[in-house]
Order: structure tokens, then C-alpha cells, then sequence
């Protein structure tokens, strides 16, 4: 009698993909470098950086906020292979569909040198180095992250806004996130 494989479920495989802090490091990276300025932080807040990651994260979210704010998808289309890929299922988590480990990321591109991080008040005013900004270009030219690249200077164009007005306009364009329990998938076939 032989043991049959066990096939993995959604949620460990999303777990799988989730685990892999390198993608999530890389993300972060060409965002705060999408968003660098000669006068001030890349961005101010978590809050901010939490909203910008997951329209960047999620693709179809994405797609439907650029064109909620009048932008076009014409130049980074959305592919239908990443409408339906495991991780383009969004998760809430306890404080929404933001990830709960945005401070263990930055400490990380922080300790590495790649970003600098400054309390300002209760505020955490995030920066790219100039080694950050050499890996995120060069992240940018990879394959991988070519995609994320573009997407990340798109939403510098069309929703660098301040951290209570981005998270107004998510909630107000994607009001079922609000209503979803702990760990609770939504479905890509649900965004209108």
C-alpha cells in the first residue's frame, strides 16, 4: 500500500509564498525608490507605505485604482495569468489586507543599509539610501520585477497622496475589504 501525496491547499501555498521575505524586500525597495525625493523621505508613514504595497502587490487592485484615478493600464497592462495566480489572492489581515510586517521589513532594508528610517513624532518617515537606489534599478532591470517597476512609477504618478487620502480612496474604491474576516481570501473574480 503505497502513501498517497498529500496535494498542498491555497492557504499553504500562499503561506509558501508569503514566507519568502526576499520578494516582499524587493517590492518595498523599488517602491520607496519610485517615490524618492531631493527634499524629503521617499514616503511618510506606514500607514502610506502599507496602501502604496498593496495595490502594488495585488495587480488587479491595482489596475482598478490607476483607472479610478484616470490613469491608463496601456503601458503595464495587467496579465490574465497574474488575475488568477495564487498570489493575487488577497488576504486580510488583522489590520486589513495590509501585511502586519512592514516595520520587520524595514528594519531589515534599514540594517542593511538600503533604507534609512526616522521617527518623526509618531510618524516613520522611510528613505532610500543610495545603495537601495542601486539595487531598486537594478531589480528593475530583472524579469521579476520589471513589471513592479513600471506599476511603482505609475502609482508615484497617480496616488502619491498623503497616507489619510490614499487610505480614504481605497476604502471608498474596494469597500469589501472592510467587511472580510481574519485570513479570508477575495476572491479576484469579485473586484468589479
Amino acid at each position: 500500500m503505497g502513501l498517497a501525496m498529500k496535494r498542498p491547499n491555497l492557504v499553504e501555498i500562499v503561506t509558501s509564498l508569503d514566507n519568502d521575505e526576499h520578494i516582499h524586500l524587493a517590492r518595498i525597495l523599488i517602491l520607496l525608490h519610485s517615490f524618492a525625493r531631493e527634499d524629503g523621505p521617499s514616503i511618510v508613514g506606514i500607514t502610506k507605505l502599507a496602501k502604496l504595497d498593496f495595490l502594488l502587490r495585488y495587480p488587479t487592485y491595482f489596475e482598478k485604482a490607476i483607472e479610478a484615478r484616470g490613469g491608463s493600464m496601456k503601458s503595464v497592462e495587467v496579465e490574465d495569468y497574474e488575475r488568477l495566480a495564487v498570489e493575487a489572492q488577497m488576504v486580510r489581515y488583522r489590520f486589513g489586507p495590509w501585511d502586519h510586517r512592514y516595520r520587520r521589513f524595514l528594519n531589515i532594508l534599514a540594517a542593511k543599509a538600503l533604507a534609512s528610517l526616522r521617527v518623526h513624532g509618531r510618524t516613520i518617515q522611510i528613505d532610500i539610501t543610495e545603495a537601495g537606489k542601486i539595487m531598486a534599478q537594478d531589480l528593475g532591470q530583472m524579469e521579476e520585477f520589471g513589471k513592479l517597476a513600471e506599476r511603482s512609477k505609475i502609482l508615484k504618478r497617480h496616488l502619491d497622496i498623503g497616507a489619510t487620502k490614499i487610505m480614504e480612496f481605497i476604502y471608498e474604491i474596494f469597500p469589501e475589504i472592510v467587511s472580510l474576516e481574519y485570513n479570508e481570501n477575495i476572491k479576484v473574480g469579485s473586484i468589479q
